[in-house]
């Protein structure tokens, strides 16, 4: 009996002593279950509600956080190829040299244009009284022109088939920039659209291209297949409507090795998208694949001085941010109107902006 009690008494004091374990032991896995799905919750919210400032880390971005990375050891620079040391050099020797200013350097207004110049009269104006400081260079792609301006006259250069959107318009680019290369007087180059109009005189433009910013102020659509000779960190978007100098047109017309990489691979994938960061000014505020394209109703004195007077540039990211970014135009250290010309104006707005011009350009 005593035996038997003695047991009961021992099954007790264990039972008594095992409760503590076993609670101690159901709250481990409470704990584990509330802390995960805090995380998970955390996760979610981070995913849905992204921070929405420009400097925010984002958990699921592919770059990563800026601060992790510069963490890590630098990638080992890669080993350059024949054909891009050769290219790299040139490019160099190029840009590293000093330019030759000549004694009355000029501006190279280079059309690329499918036919006619439907605003040939406007631009008629623009030059005159301006003779030697400026060239002129017409490719057209379909119909040879008949021109009336003497300053067009016998100005188209060889000319070939460009195709909107593919690697034959680069190639009409670089063809009217090899013709303007000839002149050595010319020192800027201006790429101009039949659809473009100045928005300035030829005094404005002329001053605003020539000038050079001796101080330090004076400088997407990335295919992996662009590596590894095109980095993405050296890729850059712009508008097609562009104005260089004459270093950078011999650059240019030097390259071979890029010049080839984009035309195997870049593709107009995202035609909305197309920035206008340049000195020609184009509305893309409708939203479409070509910008808004002007009439001869459209044309009216303040539309003109709207244009004339922007002086930051406008733009909205295409990623799921929709960041708006804006930059002042800055002209010799000061902040200045943005744009020289502008596109897109049809036909039928051409003795429209002949009335007006050149009451419009004045600052």
């Amino acid at each position: 009996m005593k035996t038997s009690q003695g047991w009961r008494l021992g099954m007790k004091e264990m039972q008594i002593l095992s409760a503590p374990r076993q609670r101690a032991q159901l709250k481990k896995p409470t704990w584990i279950i509330v802390l995960v799905s805090l995380v998970s919750l955390f996760l979610i919210c981070a995913y849905v509600y992204p921070p929405q400032g420009s400097g925010a880390c984002y958990v699921f971005s592919l770059n990563g956080c800026k601060g992790l990375s510069d963490w890590l050891p630098p990638a080992p620079a890669r080993e350059l190829t024949d054909e891009e040391l050769a290219s790299h050099v040139v490019t160099n020797e190029i840009l590293n040299t000093p330019p030759v200013v000549p004694e009355n350097p000029k501006i190279a207004f280079m059309f690329l244009i499918p036919g006619a110049l439907p605003f040939e009269k406007l631009w008629d104006r623009f030059f005159q009284g301006h003779e030697g400081k400026f060239s002129v260079y017409v490719h057209a792609s379909k119909d040879k022109p008949v021109h009336f301006s003497r300053y067009f006259v016998n100005r188209e250069i060889r000319s070939d088939k460009v195709v909107w959107g593919k690697i034959s318009m680069v190639d009409a680019e670089r063809r009217l920039l090899a013709y303007a290369l000839k002149e050595t007087d010319n020192q800027h180059f201006v790429l101009l659209s039949d659809s473009c109009i100045p928005l300035r005189d030829f005094d404005y433009v002329y001053n605003y291209l020539i000038f050079e910013d001796p101080g330090p102020h004076g400088s997407g659509r990335y295919s992996e297949h662009m590596l590894p000779e095109v980095e993405k960190k050296h890729f850059r978007k712009g508008a097609q409507w562009f104005t260089m100098k004459r270093q950078h047109a011999l650059a240019v017309m030097a390259d071979s090795l890029y010049y080839r990489k984009f035309k195997d691979y870049c593709r107009m994938l995202d035609p909305t998208g197309i920035s206008n960061w340049s000195v020609t000014h184009v509305d893309w505020s409708e939203g479409k694949w070509h910008p808004k394209s002007y009439v001869r109703k459209d044309i009216t004195y303040e539309l003109m001085r709207n244009i004339t007077s922007i002086s930051e540039n406008v733009h909205v990211t295409s990623d799921a941010r929709k960041e708006v970014q804006i930059n002042p135009c800055l002209w010799n250290g000061n902040q200045r109107p943005c744009y020289l010309f502008a596109r897109k104006f049809l036909p039928e707005a051409l003795d429209s902006l002949l009335q007006l011009y050149p009451n419009y350009t004045s600052i």
